[in-house]
């Protein structure tokens, strides 16, 4: 391995591993609470995936505006503006803040009506409505500390997001075994609605733990001199970033969340192992999420800097790992089936449902995986992020939304053929990404020298 390569694969790794880590840690918060409902009842674990919706939509915001600001701040932090830094980062942090409160307030006064639009069932309508009315409070916290998890990754600081998503994870686990079902003397637990409060009680000890970091020395934190910081030229670069990211997270969310109101649709033994599933996949790519990352902070400091070359050389990189990283979540996923489809409490139906639908997400997650390294990790960190958006809306709304709709409400067609309709997006995506990559449109320095008070 020459020094260049070796330069790369060391700088990756100290991003990607504890991104990645991290993220599979956040997963596996989730995780934990369908594996601990999947031995409570079906209904509840359909139920909890149906309402966990609402926070899965409330991200793709906050995920857009934590990765149009996490852009810009690759790019200043790589040209030195700490003052410029800061500044940017109690801007997301009210835009964080602002879109969690929105949500806020949906789930926790109108609850019933969100859980409507996914299904018709009135038992899995009462369970989601309680859930969501516990779980509320748990929004107005998950904004704020994923601003903070994208500073401490830009620090590299990444192994403290780590210590705390560990933290999480396990007083997630033991809570939920007491919250869920009881244990204690004559206390029964309160099923699904214990997962809630769980998720509340470590989503605010996550933020209290990242608040605590950022006043240690070295570390950039929020002020009022900052949170009151605005500047016109900033905010609309912010938002040419942002709007993009924001079109195409809301094309492929909005459509992945309609899988869950198709699968709803067709009934409880569709909807629990396509809830399985969905986990299954989520904990399997965290890797690739965290290579995605890890190429977009990569890649943003060397545009800030104006090294091009470097950049291009870095982007071809990417690839070959993408293309790995793609193998092995396949690989992994497939060795996995039989401890998922052992493991939970289904029906002989929704059993068989979930191994072919483990079966296709091999397929799913090696797409996936190109297409988050590539598109969603290398071409926003040039400021192109209008690829992602128009290939989501082709190949999601314009193809595998319309046939598994049409195959669900007219056609009535087997629940797999409809499966595989819907998730075939990320696959139909992979013919045209090389040429554009090949266009270099996202070799863009994006920073200003202007002043940062």
């Amino acid at each position: 391995m020459n020094r260049e390569n070796k330069k790369f694969y060391q700088e990756l790794f100290s991003l990607a591993i504890p991104i990645g880590l991290q993220n599979l840690l956040i997963a596996l918060i989730g995780a934990t609470d369908a594996f601990m409902l999947g031995r409570y009842s079906q209904d509840a674990v359909s139920a909890v995936s149906l309402a966990n919706q609402v926070s899965f939509i409330m991200n793709l915001f906050v995920g857009a505006a934590v990765g149009g600001g996490g852009v810009l701040l690759a790019q200043y932090y790589g040209k030195g503006d700490g003052g410029m830094v800061k500044n940017l980062f109690c801007m997301i942090l009210k835009y964080a803040f602002g879109i969690t409160a929105v949500f806020f307030c949906l789930a926790m006064f109108v609850p019933e009506a969100l859980m409507r639009i996914y299904t018709k069932e009135t038992a899995l309508i009462e369970i989601g409505a309680s859930y969501l009315r516990a779980v509320a409070p748990s929004y107005l916290f998950v904004g704020v500390t994923q601003c903070y998890y994208a500073l401490m990754k830009l620090e590299g600081k990444a192994k403290k997001s780590i210590y705390i998503s560990l933290f999480a994870l396990i007083a997630d686990v033991v809570l939920d075994i007491f919250l869920i079902y009881g244990l204690i003397g004559d206390f029964q637990g309160f099923g699904p609605d214990g997962s809630a409060y769980s998720t509340v009680f470590v989503e605010f000890c996550a933020l209290v733990w990242c608040v605590a970091e950022s006043y240690r020395k070295g570390s950039i934190r929020a002020d009022l001199k900052g949170i009151l910081w605005h500047s016109w030229a900033i905010t609309k670069d912010f938002f040419k970033v942002l709007l993009p990211m924001l079109g195409s997270s809301l094309a492929w969310g909005i459509g992945f969340s309609l899988h869950s109101l198709i699968m709803g649709h067709l009934g409880s033994d569709a909807t629990a192992p396509a809830s399985i599933a969905s986990v299954a996949q989520e904990v399997i790519t965290c890797l690739c999420k965290g290579i995605s990352a890890g190429a977009g902070i990569m890649v943003g400091k060397l545009l800030g800097q104006n090294l091009f070359e470097e950049a291009k050389a870095y982007g071809k990189r990417f690839w070959k790992v993408a293309i790995f990283t793609g193998l092995l979540h396949m690989a992994v996923l497939y060795a996995l089936i039989p401890v998922f489809s052992a493991f939970f409490i289904l029906s002989e139906t929704a059993e068989r449902y979930l191994v072919y639908m483990l079966l296709f997400n091999g397929l799913y997650a090696f797409a996936y995986s190109l297409n988050a390294i590539i598109v969603c990790g290398v071409f926003p960190a040039g400021g192109d992020a209008n690829y992602d958006a128009v290939s989501v809306f082709l190949s999601s709304w314009c193809f595998a939304l319309p046939l598994a709709l049409l195959g669900a409400f007219v056609f009535d067609w087997p629940v797999i053929a409809v499966y595989i309709l819907m998730c075939s997006d990320e696959i139909v995506k992979l013919p045209w990404l090389y040429g554009r990559y090949k266009k270099y449109k996202w070799l863009k320095n994006l920073t200003h020298d202007a002043p940062a008070a």
